[in-house]
C-alpha cells in the first residue's frame, strides 16, 4: 500500500512539475498578467464578432431590399 501512495504522488509531482515548465515557457516572468491579458483579448474578439454580425446583418438587408424588391401595401405604387 505505501508503493501505491508514493507512485501516485510521484505521478502528481510530475505533472505539477510539466504544468510549471510550460507555463514558464509559455509566458515568462510575467504569469501574472497573463488573466488580464486573457480578458482583454477575449473583450476584443467578442466586439468583432459583435461587429461582423452587424455587418452582415446590414448587408443582407441592403440586398434583400435591391434584389428581393420592397414589398409594400397593396395601394402603394413601387418604383424601380
Amino acid at each position: 500500500m505505501a508503493a501505491e501512495d508514493y507512485d501516485s504522488q510521484l505521478l502528481e509531482s510530475v505533472a505539477v512539475r510539466r504544468r510549471r515548465l510550460r507555463d514558464a515557457v509559455l509566458f515568462g516572468a510575467q504569469r501574472g498578467r497573463r488573466v488580464a491579458d486573457e480578458r482583454i483579448g477575449k473583450a476584443v474578439a467578442g466586439l468583432v464578432i459583435a461587429a461582423v454580425l452587424c455587418a452582415g446583418c446590414v448587408g443582407w438587408s441592403f440586398v434583400s431590399h435591391r434584389v428581393i424588391g420592397k414589398v409594400g401595401t397593396p395601394g402603394q405604387v413601387r418604383t424601380r
